[in-house]
């Protein structure tokens, strides 16, 4: 069995099977051990597809025992769920006052005044104060002392279904990715990194982002094929980002200011823990050192040497970057390679570059700007459609709407479909005079940006008209782009589902879906009358204090909230399992919170927000597991160790990955009216749910909302080449199901126009 393609077909709910698919008996009887595997199946709450069961007869029982492993190990069935708390369910009743007589007992060493419990930890616990016979662990300092090898399995009252993917099948998930026209999120990434083991790549092989090209590159060179790489480098910034890609494993390049402004934290991601006496500044300034031995100098100065570009042009696109390239030159010894025979093309970049015999086109546009030239900034923009796009909305507010847009629409055609689409999410925000906006730069920090000072010389009509013209300007020029695409289909299938799906752009997932694959932004319809969160973390690491905190915030009437946390166990509509503090040895623990739909109801609850938080370490651990289950059945808690983690209830579950920097994370709004769960990812760095901003969260889920959905996508294209929508799925040419979607690249082919 293959495991890694086995992982990447459970993302797109399939099972790989390395078979042909025209070798299927679909007449035949099914084997008792196929028959065994799909019942082992339906514990984790996956069903299987007419042609996967007939499919499953053609392979090995050792392929079944082995898939059986794989899916139990992602779905964490043989992880620790035991809670602090047994049959958390009913609360413990415990108060502050407990945990002050507590603290004051241990303090003062009480332990022959008062009658009371040492226990393995080493607190004492005052006779009378906590309910000891409800927990695992100290309720005192949250130290576990009970695991649990079982979880519950098959409450669940809906199950996924699971297709048939052989290796062409993944094949052409692996080809959607490497040509996905918007940035790959981290579950495409990783999918991409196991599948490039699997999967050659041709000469033709088209890469379709940048940040893409990196990944390919590395995988590349970690294959010494280095010289091969050389086609992906189309100009100096695409070796500079590679190199930084290399020393730091971020594909942005980010200036040494900022880095140095957020040491400790990027410290964390790139090389590991730091120790706390040292100097996190100083010591990354050490660590990224430039040293490079002759092969790497060789190798970088025959990408250079080969750039298809005039030696003028790299020296203006190297001149943004003007010091590291200054540092890096002399690092990889550029000067002595110059000088080589067949390196003239990279003695003439360098001869050009250290002369500033050029301009930068940047350099003239902010001339224009400044001297309130309009039409000779227009000009230069138009130059340049993609920076045009990105500077669009400020140039509106300064040289006026329609002659900016005239101008725009002149070169919208010549633009990324991606970044046309961008624009008309971005508007709404952009010209809303009390909105503010958010940025997730790589740092992990989110910023808010005020909105432009010049908005306030315009009323607020003429801001709506601004929002409605770039609005018209996107709309048209992809219907335009569809129209031109020969169709001969004159039916098309939408499914209501992919109304709620927002297109993936400007919004990245920084975390692993394991399970599924959706897009930020999408809902998730409740059943039943419980939802029920849980967060698993420490698996593999020695046992120490590693407090990872699961909270949920409750929107209120009249602007006031409830929480349910570690220090609030019990509120109302929610149930807290116990606060855990430390992790037992190679296991891992689990915390869960209980949502109940009917008492949130009664107390007239808009909306609950999920989040997880790191509160005694720089970030959250790595291999965090976090997400939620629902049931229309009723889900069980143990009342002998708390378990209440049910692999076939989980409706959406996300793994904190090696790279994530943030301290916290919101995972999760569930509407209660709408009985909806909207899954998003907003990083932010304080330890307790108390530093996740509403206004922020609310400005997330508002631009969330605002996008285009998936299925108002296809509405366009249809419209566009005169397809007409069909309700039945048997009668249309074109079909775009709710599976089609859990391919984010395959989605993101509607954009490569």
């Amino acid at each position: 069995m293959n495991k890694n393609l086995t992982k990447v077909a459970l993302r797109y709910r399939a099972l790989f099977l390395d078979i042909k698919r025209e070798d299927i008996d679909m007449k035949s009887n099914t084997s008792v051990m196929t028959r065994a595997f799909a019942a082992r199946l339906m514990e984790n709450g996956f069903s299987l597809s007419e042609e996967l069961l007939h499919a499953l007869d053609m392979v090995s029982t050792d392929t079944l025992a082995d898939t059986v492993e794989c899916i139990n190990n992602i779905m964490g069935v043989n992880l620790n769920w035991a809670s602090l708390v047994k049959g958390w369910d009913k609360p413990t009743k415990e108060t502050n006052t407990d945990h002050l007589i507590t603290w004051i007992a241990n303090i003062f060493g009480m332990e022959n005044l008062f009658k009371g419990t040492t226990l393995p930890c080493g607190c004492f616990i005052p006779e009378g104060i906590f309910p000891l016979e409800r927990y695992n662990g100290c309720p005192f300092c949250g130290t576990p002392f009970e695991t649990s090898n079982f979880v519950y399995k098959g409450q669940t009252s809906k199950q996924k279904e699971l297709r048939l993917f052989t290796r062409h099948d993944l094949k052409k998930i692996f080809d959607s990715l490497l040509s996905s026209v918007t940035p790959l999120d981290e579950t495409q990434k990783d999918s991409l990194k196991l599948m490039l083991n699997e999967f050659p790549l041709s000469e033709d092989t088209n890469i379709g982002m940048k940040e893409t090209t990196m990944l390919i590159i590395e995988a590349m060179i970690e294959k010494s094929k280095g010289d091969e790489a050389t086609r992906f480098f189309k100009t100096p910034t695409d070796v500079l980002r590679y190199l930084w890609y290399k020393k730091t494993g971020f594909v942005q390049i980010i200036e040494p200011k900022t880095l140095m402004t957020h040491s400790k934290k990027m410290y964390h991601h790139m090389f590991g823990p730091l120790d706390k006496s040292a100097d996190a500044a100083k010591v990354m300034k050490q660590k990224l050192m430039l040293k490079y031995d002759r092969k790497t100098c060789l190798c970088v100065a025959r990408w250079l040497n080969a750039i298809p570009m005039t030696a003028k042009q790299a020296a203006e696109n190297m001149n943004p970057k003007r010091g590291m390239w200054v540092r890096m030159i002399r690092a990889l010894r550029l000067g002595e390679y110059s000088r080589k025979k067949g390196m003239e093309h990279l003695s003439e970049i360098l001869d050009v570059f250290y002369k500033n015999d050029y301009e930068t086109w940047l350099g003239t546009v902010d001339k224009a700007r400044k001297e309130n030239n309009a039409d000779k900034t227009l000009a230069l923009l138009k130059e340049r459609p993609g920076l045009f796009a990105r500077s669009l909305f400020a140039s509106m507010l300064r040289f006026g709407s329609d002659k900016v847009l005239e101008a725009f629409d002149n070169v919208a055609d010549n633009l990324p479909a991606r970044l046309l689409l961008s624009l008309g999410n971005a508007a709404e925000s952009y010209f809303d005079i009390n909105q503010t906006r958010l940025a997730h730069p790589i740092t992990g920090v989110t910023y808010k940006i005020e909105p432009n000072k010049l908005l306030n010389l315009y009323d607020e009509n003429s801001r709506r008209k601004m929002v409605e013209d770039v609005n018209n300007i996107y709309k048209a020029s992809m219907e335009r782009r569809f129209a031109k695409q020969k169709n001969d289909a004159k039916s098309v299938f939408i499914d209501p589902k992919l109304f709620s799906i927002p297109v993936n752009v400007g919004n990245r997932s920084t975390t692993i879906q394991d399970t599924s694959c959706a897009l930020m932004g999408t809902r998730f319809p409740i059943e039943g009358d419980a939802v029920r969160l849980f967060l698993q973390w420490g698996k593999g690491l020695h046992a120490q204090w590693l407090d990872m905190d699961l909270s949920c915030r409750i929107a209120l009437p009249n602007n006031k909230t409830a929480e349910c946390a570690f220090y609030s166990l019990n509120c109302v509509g929610a149930k807290h399992s116990g606060d855990i503090q430390h992790i037992p040895e190679m296991v891992g623990t689990a915390e869960y919170i209980e949502l109940s739909l009917p008492e949130l109801d009664a107390a007239g609850a808009k909306y609950v927000t999920f989040t997880c938080n790191a509160y005694s370490c720089g970030s959250l651990s790595p291999n965090l597991v976090v997400g939620w289950m629902k049931s229309a059945y009723e889900m069980k808690i143990s009342e002998k160790n708390g378990v209440a983690y049910d692999p076939s209830c989980v409706q959406h579950m996300v793994r904190i990955s090696e790279g994530n920097l943030s301290k916290g994370l919101v995972f999760g709004i569930l509407d209660v009216a709408r009985r909806e769960i909207v899954w998003l990812e907003m990083p932010f760095t304080a330890q307790t749910l108390r530093g996740a901003d509403n206004e922020s969260i609310e400005s997330l889920l508002r631009k969330l909302e605002a996008k285009l959905t998936v299925g108002e996508l296809i509405e366009m294209k249809a419209k566009a080449q005169n397809i007409v929508r069909t309700e039945k799925y048997e009668e249309a040419d074109e079909v775009y199901n709710y599976e089609w979607a859990l391919n984010p690249a395959d989605v993101s082919k509607l954009l490569n126009i």
